[in-house]
């Protein structure tokens, strides 16, 4: 009995450590492949802005330096209390950025709506582009970012295309969770040549931290209006391009842009929280039952990083002994890939553990509110 597990151990370990390998090695398509363009139509970057003091210039300036040569840059300030809109009106006035950027400020939030998604439509109404970028205020972008995914959009003759950036982690607790849920992600979204171009709506995605599309695209599906209640507005919105009969297109773009989304373990908590229980089902077949259960189940697969060691350790169980190596051979694949600090890996059946009560906890506050910047959401909101 002994052996016959631990054969299924290195199958099944082995099995994923050798998934991972091809999936990070392969990472297809890939933004590179698209020489950047020298050349294009006016393209409004759209940046909503809530509490984002800390975020907003390094963004703002990154997107600034962009070679894509016809650029405005709109930040809708969406009632930020924390001097957001002092630091674009000093950035509005400097010569390098006088002209090119905006400041809308927010008007109050209505009935109906999440706030990000009030914010983009706000920005949206005051653009005056014909190509439409959705940026996220706490992202960093290469020079040949935008001009790279102008190329890309035009190439591949799609009506959204979004792109994967690589994560960035300073804190302890970033370098824990963070890697851990986007693995989660990653292994559901699969070989992104699936999702491309594709015709099931419950299989298309978007990362709302760039959301690239031409204006007619945009307006002919409704704008963000159509999933203004929504949490995970950007997976909902490629879903409702899908439903259009339009094409989503997504590809990897590590070298070419960074973000950071959380800086602490409480907003990694409050971050993930309003995400994972809410977003899941969407990308699950429309079945009643399964799309209910999903947030209630989606931490188990958790387990299979955190028992092996714990067996492992009370027992000296060859088979979990095995098992265990494999998935620390995973992580410290998936860190090196990542560029992050290689020592956290051996944490990983840590960082499990916390990303399965995040989930728990996402799943339970899903069902009941959102809370997020400040402002919370009820359940039909």
């Amino acid at each position: 009995m002994t052996l016959i597990a631990a054969v299924a151990a290195t199958i099944l370990y082995g099995g994923v450590l050798l998934t991972v390998a091809y999936r990070y090695r392969s990472r297809w398509p890939h933004l590179r492949a698209y020489p950047p363009a020298t050349s294009g139509p006016l393209l409004s970057v759209i940046i909503p802005a809530r509490n984002e003091a800390h975020n907003i210039e390094r963004c703002v300036r990154s997107v600034a330096a962009s070679t894509y040569p016809a650029l405005e840059v709109i930040v809708v300030d969406d009632q930020s209390t924390d001097g957001t809109g002092d630091v674009v009106r000093r950035l509005e006035n400097e010569a390098g950025l006088a002209g090119r950027l905006r400041l809308v400020s927010g008007a109050a939030l209505p009935s109906g709506w999440f706030g990000k998604v009030w914010a983009l439509v706000q920005g949206y109404r005051a653009a005056r582009g014909e190509l439409l970028l959705f940026a996220d205020a706490d992202t960093k972008h290469e020079p040949e970012l935008i001009a790279r995914a102008v190329t890309a959009l035009q190439t591949e003759r799609v009506n959204l295309l979004s792109v994967i950036p690589r994560q960035e982690a300073g804190s302890f607790w970033e370098r824990l969770v963070q890697p851990q849920v986007f693995f989660v992600l990653q292994a559901r979204v699969g070989d992104l040549r699936r999702v491309n171009r594709t015709r099931v709506p419950w299989e298309a995605i978007a990362n709302g931290q760039f959301i690239l599309t031409p204006r007619a695209d945009y307006t002919a599906i409704g704008t963000h209006e159509v999933v203004k209640d929504q949490v995970a507005e950007d997976v909902a919105l490629a879903q409702a391009y899908v439903r259009a009969g339009k094409d989503v297109f997504l590809a990897h773009a590590h070298e070419y842009m960074s973000t950071r989304m959380y800086r602490s373990l409480a907003e990694i908590i409050e971050g993930w929280s309003k995400n994972l229980a809410l977003g899941a089902p969407m990308m699950m077949p429309p079945v009643a039952w399964l799309r209910r259960i999903a947030p209630y189940i989606m931490w188990i697969p958790s387990l299979a990083w955190v028992l092996p060691p714990i067996v492992w350790l009370a027992t000296g169980w060859s088979p979990a002994a095995i098992a265990t190596a494999f998935s620390l051979g995973t992580w410290l694949l998936i860190y090196h890939y990542e560029r992050l600090t290689l020592g956290y890996a051996v944490l990983y059946p840590f960082g499990a553990t916390v990303v399965a009560l995040i989930m728990i906890k996402s799943a339970w506050r899903g069902a009941k509110k959102v809370e997020w910047k400040g402002r919370t959401y009820g359940l039909n909101q």
